[in-house]
């Protein structure tokens, strides 16, 4: 997992808008998936599940920045990995909360649904804003400038 973020994000050959627009789509299929345990308190362990996958791959992922990649490594997970991955953790955590408030008393004809639905548009918006920082910092720092587009 760590080979594949440096090879197809940090020093790829690929557009960094390109990048942008996979990150931001994987993303948004995880919102997808968190708002979907707003629908019914039956899909309710998606969330935490997701959440503690997120963490221990999380974990992981340091652990080899840090011992297989040394110096490298901790410059791509301090400048990059790291705010990138701690702001879309606040935003999933933000997310999973108002999803599954909503559970409760969700109902496709009402206020809930709609709700909802704004909620993982504001969501899907901020995510798509954490993948602009992120693409402007991998122009900036790690692809060169005939990478950009």
């Amino acid at each position: 997992m760590c080979d594949r973020f440096i090879d197809r994000v940090c020093y790829s050959s690929t557009s960094v808008v390109v990048i942008f627009f996979q990150r931001t789509a994987g993303h948004a299929l995880l919102l997808a998936m968190l708002f979907a345990c707003g629908v019914h308190l039956a899909v309710f362990p998606i969330a935490p599940l997701l959440l503690v996958y997120r963490g221990y791959t999380f974990g992981g992922t340091l652990y080899v920045f840090f011992s297989v990649y040394r110096v490298s490594g901790a410059l791509i997970v301090f400048v990059l990995y790291l705010p990138v991955h701690l702001l879309f953790d606040a935003l999933f955590l933000c997310s999973a909360t108002l999803a599954l408030e909503r559970a409760k008393h969700f109902s496709f004809c009402g206020d809930a649904f709609f709700g909802l639905s704004r909620e993982f548009a504001l969501a899907l918006a901020i995510a798509a804003f954490i993948c602009l920082l992120e693409m402007l910092l991998l122009a900036a720092l790690f692809h060169p400038l005939g990478n950009i587009l």
